[in-house]
């Protein structure tokens, strides 16, 4: 008799060859340059929010003059979006996992007022009030993201009720007082220490602008190359598939949430530096401004897809729109006019990258 068991082993080799060449064959098939195109922007998040920056920087530059290339103007734009970046970097990882951080902005404006506050109505030293204002922010994050993981809450609706607590809150809290700029550089000069200005020939740097880059360069690296890092955007792109591979998807999601608050608290420190002084209205518009970051970046709001780089990006070509219209003379409600626009064709080119992995 023939052996049957070998027949059967030879037969389904010959299946495997076969099934393998025509996956070859498929994987070799000619694309077309726009299907290369949409592969290339897939594979590089960032390179869109890019390309849009340098064009940014060259029209401009075209239309203003030498003046727009200065060392000075090109600091300056660094200057006005650093507190952007900050919140940016805490909302970029809530929406690499798919939710949606509406508190950021309140939790920055929070975390500088009790620094403020516990240094000059508790005479707490400057060290210990911006500790604790790394708490409130790590404890408002904590509340976002167990109510997010463990209630499974709707990230939208609890940060949404987030935002409206801790805003109102700060006001209770402060009793809407502003703690002068004076009162500060004489009493606490630590606390506007991110105020401080270092000169490079004719560019002008201010210690919030390095931590701002710093950062963004050391969550890149994170959320590239480390364990963590790949389980936010596994978490983003499929939290069921993550659990069954072993990813513990309730404690990194609140992880994200802690972390957002930290760097919030963080931004609130630089936020003091930045104005001078600890205001319970200032950043009102920074949750929109995270977002719009965000998504001219080139980060999907779906989740699990996008680059914390091109987040900065996206903060600079907001920069650059509003320097050099205000440097053109035109009126302002061009720049809302133009970044509105930029984020519906985002959100466009988003969707249209997105469908080459489907």
């Amino acid at each position: 008799m023939p052996d049957t068991t070998d027949k059967a082993g030879e037969d389904f080799e010959q299946v495997l060859d076969q099934s393998a060449t025509e996956v070859a064959s498929f994987d070799h098939r000619h694309h077309t340059p726009l299907e290369r195109l949409q592969h290339l922007l897939h594979s590089n998040p960032a390179a869109v929010p890019l390309i849009v920056l340098v064009m940014s920087l060259l029209i401009f530059g075209l239309i203003v003059g030498s003046k727009f290339f200065s060392p000075f103007a090109l600091t300056l734009i660094l200057q006005q979006v650093a507190i952007v970046g900050f919140v940016g970097a805490a909302q970029t990882l809530v929406i690499l996992t798919a939710g949606i951080d509406l508190s950021v902005g309140a939790i920055m404006v929070l975390s500088s007022v009790v620094m403020g506050q516990f240094t000059f109505r508790y005479g707490f030293p400057p060290e210990i009030a911006v500790l604790c204002g790394f708490a409130v922010g790590a404890a408002c994050g904590f509340i976002n993201g167990a109510l997010v993981a463990l209630v499974r809450l709707p990230p939208f609706i609890v940060t949404l009720g987030m935002w409206q607590i801790i805003l109102a809150s700060n006001f209770l809290y402060s009793a809407n007082e502003t703690i002068r700029s004076q009162d500060i550089s004489q009493s606490a000069p630590l606390l506007q220490f991110f105020g401080n200005k270092i000169s490079i020939g004719g560019a002008v740097l201010t210690f919030g602008v390095i931590t701002m880059v710093l950062l963004v360069l050391a969550l890149n690296y994170v959320l590239n190359h480390t364990s963590w890092g790949r389980h936010v955007y596994a978490v983003g792109d499929d939290p069921d598939a993550a659990e069954l591979a072993g990813v513990r998807v309730k404690r990194t999601l609140i992880s994200v949430y802690v972390c957002a608050g930290l760097i919030c608290a963080l931004a609130g420190w630089v936020l003091i530096g930045r104005i001078g002084s600890v205001s319970p209205t200032a950043g009102q518009f920074a949750n929109i401004e995270s977002i719009t970051a965000v998504v001219i970046g080139g980060i999907s709001l779906f989740g699990g897809r996008g680059s914390i780089l091109g987040m900065m990006f996206g903060a600079l070509i907001v920069g650059v729109f509003s320097l050099g219209l205000r440097m053109i003379g035109t009126d302002p409600q061009w720049t809302y006019l133009l970044i509105g626009l930029l984020i519906i064709s985002a959100v466009a080119i988003d969707q249209w990258i997105r469908k080459i992995s489907v």
